[in-house]
């Protein structure tokens, strides 16, 4: 039956065309009329059924039940691992002092079962870490390593500590060190390439034990000890093959079973494909199976020790019908290996339930991994997958299949980040207009979906933005991924994801001499250093912004720039050079025309005066700012620039002056409804009286303050100078 399912899948359709070009007009749909041509040639039945067999009939088998999850053999080597574990001179064979964390490594190549085998092994031993088990993984199924700050930062958030937006590796490993120190803790770092990665994340705590999973030995990486896998036993590749056939025809053929498994190397990847196989075919025995995994030709230029696995899945692959070969092939497009029925549709241009479907067949056939939100291309199939498609795809095809799969991505987050704009917007009208299929019905639902394919939606940029040869689409990936972030997660929650995809619209712009782009993420990047005190790094990006914005043309740009630089030299208290550049994007403003940004823009000049104690210049700026937000209308802004006036009047030893304006500024500050700004006012009076010898009145404004607050303790400061100003 999943022959049945799988032949039946056309390629032509999706429920998400690409569609420059058409006048938003499904291509493949133009000329029907309006009418469904699968549903016509179906006679109205659900063409995705009709296709793709997703029904099955009363009399057809069904393949056997499945123990999810179920661990196999592998006896020996468990344990070996935990006589390792429990042994007490780890340390001293290792010739260094007790203190750092011990570190087990189980070597083996992909499909040998060794993620399972760690898997298993943690199960074994979590209740003795009760600080939890953390897991990273260093390589993606497709073999590129996730870059190291990535698998830090995701690692720091699984322990619950926020790592800082822009940090380089080696303050993200040392954090995730200094987060494992105090814990008795276990952690599985999974699928590493390179020894010195996973010795940068080895904290100096001996309650902690590090279980690695490689290809090969770790030789720079001291005191591990490792436990080599090869190929299982003949029972347990017996149990493992049972699991996908039943029990009766390993039962009554069991020579062939034992001849299965030594084709396929004992190697549990190879079993599994062998096995779906099988699973597939109830009226194959399992002798049929030997016979075509023997008349697979074997490819000379696989290493001795992967061709079990690779004639295994030849057997599984040229067994498919070829739209689902094809769809299979193009799954090694798939960033960081992850596939939705999205992911798969938009790749073979068919439509979401098809692509379901035939997704949930590969399951069957061991040529997928169930996973979260979704499946996984297998690590150890992902190689032999790329080949395929470089042998038979064409290359213009696979670009067409990753641009549908970047767009409909696109559409994807556009729907996740509209689900969160106010019934009647803009965004909810788009949102209503796109097919069902790309919807979310609510909030938690388009959040829940953002949270599980994040890693991939970031691997999906990063592979976009490489490829160099659809920049206008991972542009718009970027752009859409940054405000579906920001929507869902905020941006301070989101900014470490933010700077990575700030760099990566840079490293586009740069690339394609997009001056505006630059110029905005040299902003965005400044923003996420300053704020996380790395000022001279800001100040850098600001000044190479405001460059790129005069290159560009783009006033705003410019202006935001030089007002960022002089942010930048009054965080470094440089006040001079700070007044300079506010006087700067001042002027320019005033050239524009622009009368909110002019007055905030006095404010900040005042604030910066203030400070150095240039008061005569403050007075001026502020009184101008006071002007400016009177002429605007706008009644909270004249009430705290009124405020600092009175500020910089009392600093310059006008108490009668600032008592009158600190009460017009109380005034103003009633009619915008700002309890607190009041009250803090109302303090500001108390004081000032108290200094010209009228402590009667200074304290009738005290307690008309703490009325306003509710308690006087819950009062504030207002700071000259903020950016609020």
């Amino acid at each position: 039956m999943a022959d049945q399912a799988l032949d039946s899948i056309g390629p032509d359709r999706t429920e998400d065309p690409v569609r420059a070009g058409t006048g938003g007009t499904d291509p493949v749909r133009t000329g029907t009329g309006g009418t469904d041509p699968d549903r016509a040639r179906t006679g109205g039945r659900d063409p995705d059924r009709a296709r793709t067999g997703g029904t099955r009939e009363a009399g057809d088998p069904a393949p056997p039940p499945r123990r999810p999850g179920a661990f196999l053999g592998r006896q020996r080597e468990l344990k070996s691992l935990h006589a390792d574990i429990e042994r007490a001179g780890l340390d001293t064979l290792a010739g260094r002092a007790a203190g750092r964390a011990r570190v087990l490594l189980i070597a083996g190549r992909p499909g040998s079962g060794r993620t399972s085998l760690a898997e298993e092994l943690a199960r074994g031993i979590a209740d003795r870490y009760p600080d939890g088990v953390f897991r990273v993984r260093l390589t993606e199924p497709g073999g590129r390593p996730v870059p190291l700050e990535e698998a830090a930062r995701g690692l720091l958030e699984e322990l619950g500590t926020a790592p800082s937006p822009g940090a380089g590796d080696d303050e993200l490993t040392e954090a995730v060190r200094e987060a494992l120190a105090d814990r008795r803790a276990l952690l599985l770092v999974d699928d590493a390439l390179r020894a010195e990665d996973v010795d940068l994340l080895i904290p100096d705590a001996p309650g902690v034990l590090v279980l690695a999973v490689a290809q090969g030995p770790l030789t720079g990486v001291s005191g591990v000890r490792p436990c080599t896998l090869g190929g299982m036993d003949a029972k347990s590749a017996i149990e493992l093959l049972t699991l996908h056939t039943g029990e009766v025809r390993v039962t009554v053929d069991p020579q062939a079973a034992e001849a299965v498994a030594e084709e396929c190397g004992g190697q549990p990847a190879a079993l599994a494909l062998v096995g779906g196989w099988l699973a597939a075919r109830p009226a194959a025995s399992v002798a049929d199976a030997v016979r075509h995994l023997r008349a697979v030709p074997e490819d000379g230029a696989q290493p001795p020790t992967t061709r079990p696995l690779a004639r295994a899945f030849r057997l599984a692959y040229t067994s498919l019908p070829a739209p689902a070969a094809r769809i299979l092939r193009l799954l090694a497009l798939a960033p960081a290996g992850r596939v939705d029925a999205h992911t798969a549709s938009a790749l073979a241009g068919c439509t979401v339930s098809a692509a379901r479907t035939t997704l949930d067949d590969f399951v069957r056939l061991g040529l997928l991994h169930v996973a979260e939100g979704g499946h996984e291309v297998p690590g150890c199939l992902a190689g032999l997958l790329r080949a395929e498609s470089e042998a038979v795809d064409r290359p213009a095809e696979v670009q067409l299949a990753r641009a549908r799969m970047l767009e409909r991505t696109v559409r994807r987050l556009q729907a996740c980040r509209a689900v969160t704009e106010p019934e009647g917007s803009p965004a909810r009208r788009k949102l209503a207009a796109l097919p069902r299929a790309l919807r979310f019905a609510s909030v938690p639902e388009a959040a829940a979906w953002l949270s599980a394919a994040r890693p991939a939606l970031l691997a999906s940029a990063r592979l976009a933005v490489d490829d160099g040869g659809l920049d206008t689409l991972a542009r718009r990936l970027v752009s859409a991924l940054v405000r579906a972030l920001a929507a869902h997660r905020g941006t301070e929650a989101a900014a470490p994801d933010l700077y990575g995809l700030h760099h990566l619209v840079l490293d586009v712009a740069e690339r394609r001499g997009l001056h505006r782009e630059r110029a905005a993420a040299l902003l965005n990047l400044g923003d996420l250093d300053a704020r996380t005190g790395r000022t001279g790094q800001a100040l850098a990006r600001y000044r190479a912004a405001l460059d790129a914005g005069r290159l560009a043309g783009d006033a705003y740009a410019t202006g935001r720039a030089m007002e960022s630089v002089g942010g930048a030299h009054q965080e470094r208290e440089d006040w001079q050079r700070a007044a300079d550049w506010y006087g700067r994007a001042l002027a320019q403003r005033q050239a524009r025309g622009e009368r909110e940004d002019e007055a905030r823009l006095y404010g900040r000049l005042g604030g910066v005066q203030t400070y150095a104690g240039r008061y005569g210049e403050a007075l001026r700026s502020w009184r101008a700012a006071v002007a400016g937000y009177r002429r605007l209308g706008d009644v909270p802004g004249r009430a705290r620039a009124l405020s600092e006036l009175a500020r910089v009047q009392e600093y310059a030893g006008r108490p009668e002056e600032s008592l009158r304006t600190c009460r017009e500024a109380v005034e103003w500050a009633r009619q915008a409804g700002d309890g607190r700004l009041q009250a803090a006012l109302q303090l500001r009076l108390a004081d000032t009286l108290d200094r010209l010898g009228d402590p009667s009145a200074a304290q009738l404004h005290r307690h008309a303050a703490e009325r306003l607050l509710g308690e006087a303790s819950s009062a504030y400061e207002i700071r000259g100078g903020s950016g609020e100003d």
